[in-house]
């Protein structure tokens, strides 16, 4: 009993360091970098927030949680997306990530519902028919096998869906009420949705591109394949989810980077399965090399050590092992 309670004591002063090192590293105009003292933008703010925010310390940090949803606001273009950084004119696949802290933080908004039009207002870029048919009778059609009519998101405009921004995507609209939903985002959803398991890997696991390229396997990779698994949280037993959840189980003791070990636990935490303690390993590298100050890793491993984290809550049914 002493070993769990001094246990416990050592995971949440761990997590205090983290939580203290993001509060210092908050910049002047509210936001946060990708390194303390550089220059705010959209994913480390939106992650920061997310870690601060699920802590549910009352007004512990109301401050800085209010100086962040003020960057968010300040800095949502006039057609409802979010740019990667303040001094951008264009929106990209951040608008799902600022969606997402800000509906955590304050729940449905006017910016909220804005930047969640423009998400499902933006349409990857497909092949059209005499494509698609070209590809089909020459004989570089083996070359890929994918769906290119399921659409997702896409990481900037006017380009092909990808894994992770469909499912950081997904992500944000699994805490949306289906009620609220038009016809419109439940047609998004299913395509996304539809696009993320014909993505799979042959064998389990997702990658940044194709499942097959020229009859070989893609390489599946942690960071997609945790994120693509978080989006399909909801989805039940189907064969993609059990099949990259005994993938990930199965890389487990091979993952050493810090964020890939601190999503991947959290991942298997959500869909139920057991793990053992992460906090020793985290605190390790940490001291090692303080995440190479990355502010994103920081927040990733600091919502990931909260036991009352309610971002990514466990999947509504629990998935079987193969």
């Amino acid at each position: 009993m002493t070993s769990n309670s001094s246990a416990e004591r050592d995971s949440r002063s761990f997590r205090n360091t983290l939580l203290q090192l993001l509060i210092e590293s908050q910049n002047s105009d509210g936001g946060w970098g990708y390194h303390r003292a550089s220059q705010s933008a959209t994913e480390p703010t939106a992650w920061t927030l997310c870690a601060l925010y699920n802590e549910n310390r009352g007004d512990g940090l109301s401050k800085q949680i209010s100086l962040g949803k003020d960057w968010f606001l300040r800095n949502q273009l006039g057609d409802g997306s979010w740019p990667s950084f303040a001094s951008q004119t264009e929106g990209c696949w951040v608008t799902s990530l600022a969606c997402l802290a800000l509906h955590e933080i304050a729940g449905d908004s006017d910016a909220v519902a804005r930047g969640f039009e423009w998400l499902c207002q933006s349409w990857p870029r497909t092949p059209n028919f005499l494509q698609r048919l070209r590809q089909r009778l020459s004989s570089s059609g083996e070359v890929t096998r994918q769906n290119n009519s399921l659409a997702g998101w896409a990481w900037t405009t006017n380009t092909g869906s990808w894994v992770e921004p469909t499912s950081y995507t997904l992500i944000f609209m699994r805490r949306l009420s289906p009620k609220t939903l038009s016809p419109l985002a439940v047609k998004r959803k299913e395509l996304a949705e539809a696009m993320l398991r014909d993505r799979m890997c042959p064998g389990g696991g997702w990658n940044s591109g194709n499942p097959l390229v020229y009859g070989v396997a893609g390489e599946p990779l942690v960071g997609p394949t945790v994120w693509a698994l978080l989006a399909l949280r909801d989805s039940g037993e189907i064969p993609q989810v059990r099949e990259s959840l005994q993938w990930l189980e199965k890389s487990m003791p091979e993952i050493h980077g810090s964020v890939s070990v601190a999503i991947a636990h959290m991942c298997l935490e959500v869909y139920g399965r057991r793990v053992s303690a992460i906090d020793p390993h985290l605190q390790e590298r940490f001291e090692t090399d303080r995440f190479l100050n990355n502010i994103s890793v920081t927040a990733l491993a600091a919502l990931e050590l909260n036991p009352a984290r309610n971002l990514f809550p466990r999947a509504a049914q629990e998935v079987a092992a193969l």
